[in-house]
């Protein structure tokens, strides 16, 4: 599994018009987007292992300290998105290839298991919807991306 983790201060995502989730940021308090994506190797155990990786990662700013802290730690709100296109092979031509994603019937499981691995922690997630076409708004704060490979 893979996701791009990105430190933000406001995000959201809409389908078709209407905002299917979103991260509640007052003052100058931090959230996470994470898109992920899904291989056909992948499993529950590395679901489990992606939402931990997620939730205790220390990307968020603490007690003055930059980057110092991990959503577990503020209680920090994690918007997830699925994202066949992380799977994107460009070695060859300028068409990506999407041969590594795992279809549908296989990653929207996996997709759910990291979302109730990280609400089973006590994450407070928001999600977008699994194969819809989605309008993803965010400031990244900092800018602060990071890249996780399961």
């Amino acid at each position: 599994m893979r996701a791009v983790l990105q430190r933000v201060s406001s995000a959201s995502v809409t389908v078709d018009g209407r905002v299917v989730g979103a991260l509640d940021l007052p003052g100058s308090r931090q959230g996470l987007v994470a898109l992920v994506g899904v291989s056909h190797d992948d499993d529950a155990a590395a679901a489990r292992k992606l939402a931990d990786k997620i939730w205790r990662l220390r990307i968020l700013d603490g007690d003055g300290d930059r980057r110092d802290a991990s959503a577990a730690d503020l209680d920090a709100p994690i918007l997830v998105i699925s994202q066949f296109t992380l799977y994107a092979d460009t070695t060859k031509g300028r068409r990506p290839s999407w041969n590594a994603a795992a279809p549908g019937p296989v990653a929207e499981p996996l997709v759910d298991a990291v979302v109730d691995a990280l609400r089973g922690a006590g994450a407070t997630v928001e999600t977008g919807r699994f194969g819809a076409h989605m309008h993803v708004d965010l400031i990244n704060d900092g800018p602060v991306t990071v890249v996780i490979d399961i």
